[in-house]
C-alpha cells in the first residue's frame, strides 16, 4: 500500500538524517523516526479515507434516490484508493456485493462478495448464503467461521450460521454453533430460544430479527411484517412532509 510505503520511506530518511548526518545516538534516532511514521501515516490515511467518505455518500444519496447503478458506479471509482489505503478495497467489495444481493442479483453478487472485508458480517453471511446454494456446504462453514471470528458479538450472525446449518440438514452443528454464540453472548434471548427449538425437534424461529433477516432473502416476510414495513414507509414520508 503507498501510504505505507511513503511513511516507511520517510521514516527511514529520518533515521538516516539523525542518525548519520546529525550524529544522534541510535535509538532516539529510531524513536524519532518511528513518531514520523506514525503521524504521517495517520495523515494520510485521514486524507483517503475522507475520499473515500465524500464517494460513500454520494452513492448512498444515489441509492436512497433508486439510482442503483449510478450509486454502484460511484462506489466502484473509488477502488483507485484501495492502494493507498488498506481494507479499502475490502470494504467496497463488501457494499457493491450487498446492494446487488439485496436487489436479488445474485451472479453480480457473488465476485464482489468473495473479496468482502472480512468483519463485515452482512457481507460476510450473504457469501456463505451463496455458497449454500450454489451447494459448496464446506465453504459455507469456512466463510461463516472467518465471519463469527471477526464479529463474534453480533447475534444475528451466530443464528443466521445456525438457520444455514439447519437448512443442509446438520442439526447437531447447529446445536453446537448457537452454544458457541451463548459463550460469545450470555442470556441473549433469540439464540437461546433457537437453541431450545433445535433440540426440541422444531424450528429456528428468525423474524424476530426483522428487516435485518429479510435482506438475506432466506425466508419471505409474512403479512403482518409487510403490513409493519408499509406503516414504518407512511410514517417516514409524514416526518419528511413536516
Amino acid at each position: 500500500m503507498y501510504n505505507i510505503l511513503i511513511s516507511c520511506g520517510a521514516a527511514a530518511v529520518v533515521f538516516v538524517l539523525l542518525k548519520f548526518a546529525a550524529g544522534l545516538y541510535w535509538l532516539m534516532a529510531l524513536f524519532i523516526a518511528f513518531l514520523v511514521f506514525v503521524g504521517l501515516f495517520y495523515l494520510i490515511s485521514r486524507i483517503i479515507m475522507k475520499k473515500v467518505m465524500a464517494v460513500m455518500e454520494n452513492a448512498t444519496k444515489d441509492l436512497q434516490a433508486q439510482r442503483v447503478e449510478k450509486g454502484i458506479r460511484e462506489l466502484q471509482s473509488a477502488f483507485k484508493y484501495g492502494k493507498w489505503q488498506i481494507y479499502v478495497t475490502g470494504q467496497l467489495n463488501a457494499q457493491i456485493g450487498m446492494i446487488y444481493y439485496m436487489k436479488r442479483d445474485f451472479s453480480n453478487a457473488f465476485p464482489y462478495l468473495e473479496k468482502a472485508f472480512f468483519k463485515n458480517w452482512v457481507a460476510m453471511g450473504m457469501l456463505a448464503i451463496s455458497y449454500m446454494k450454489r451447494n459448496k456446504n464446506e465453504k459455507m462453514k469456512e466463510t461463516f467461521e472467518k465471519a463469527v471470528q471477526g464479529t463474534p458479538k453480533e447475534s444475528l450472525l451466530w443464528n443466521l450460521y445456525a438457520y444455514c446449518l439447519s437448512e443442509i440438514g446438520d442439526t447437531e452443528k447447529a446445536k453446537e454453533v448457537l452454544a458457541k454464540g451463548l459463550k460469545k453472548l450470555p442470556g441473549d434471548e433469540r439464540i437461546t430460544y433457537n437453541l431450545e427449538a433445535l433440540q426440541e425437534g422444531k424450528k429456528m424461529k428468525m423474524k424476530n430479527f426483522g428487516e435485518m433477516w429479510l435482506q438475506f432473502h432466506l425466508e419471505r416476510p409474512s403479512a403482518a411484517m409487510k403490513q409493519q414495513a408499509a406503516a414504518m414507509g407512511g410514517m417516514k414520508r409524514r416526518i419528511i412532509r413536516k
